[in-house]
């Protein structure tokens, strides 16, 4: 299947504003206390998902994995970066995970299935946390965000056909507004104007669905 011309180019996009809002203290981004959060969250509110800007009659239910890798100098993220051929979401960073098939007992059972299926590793591995709300995205899937503990070693074998790269975030970049972008752009036909959130890494560009899940990571752990 080839993949669909993107509608525009994000990182060619200048910055509207950064979100600016204090990093999340150290203290809140160990295991222990992750486990506390998420066992008894407290009232938050999450960001809009990208429904707001594209309707589709039709919502396909999927699940992502928001991998926290335990090292030693702390917590990381795991990301991929999809292959360029897909025919959604091509070459965009995003987390391992896929849509729910009838086998999967639940969103947990999808996200972990998708993961060993993605990049290779098994959920001998991953102590799961919670779920954060689900993010409809513009492309049409309602995805729930599965947030698990990994616990190294382990080796990872991506799928060639779907994961171009796998890499890993020091989670303290991420969990700081300050690193947070808020982007904007005109879409063709008079599809109107879409917002979305931008982390850039590096060489690694995180936006859109992918980057407002990391939002809602945030806005829960800040809470």
């Amino acid at each position: 299947m080839s993949a669909a011309k993107p509608l525009f180019d994000p990182q060619s996009l200048p910055v509207d504003a950064i979100a600016g809002e204090s990093a999340l203290g150290h203290e809140r981004m160990v295991a222990e206390w992750l486990r506390q959060r998420f066992a008894n969250p407290p009232t938050w509110e999450p960001e809009a998902s990208e429904m707001a800007w594209l309707a589709r009659p039709k919502i396909t239910a999927a699940s992502v994995l928001i991998p926290l890798v335990q090292r030693p100098e702390g917590l990381s993220l795991l990301l991929t970066q999809r292959t360029d051929h897909l025919s959604s979401h091509a070459g965009q960073i995003s987390f391992p995970g896929g849509r729910a098939e009838e086998g999967d007992a639940s969103a947990i059972d999808t996200a972990l299935r998708e993961t060993e299926e993605e990049i290779g590793l098994g959920r001998s591995h991953i102590d799961i946390l919670g779920a954060l709300p689900d993010y409809v995205t513009g492309s049409g899937y309602r995805v729930t965000p599965v947030v698990g503990l990994v616990t190294p070693p382990f080796e990872l074998a991506p799928d060639p056909n779907e994961v171009a790269d796998v890499f890993e975030v020091p989670l303290p970049f991420l969990m700081d507004g300050m690193n947070h972008q808020r982007l904007s752009v005109e879409l063709p036909e008079g599809a109107g104007r879409r917002h979305f959130y931008a982390m850039a890494y590096g060489r690694h560009f995180i936006w859109g669905a992918t980057a407002g899940m990391l939002r809602n990571l945030f806005h829960l752990l800040r809470a």
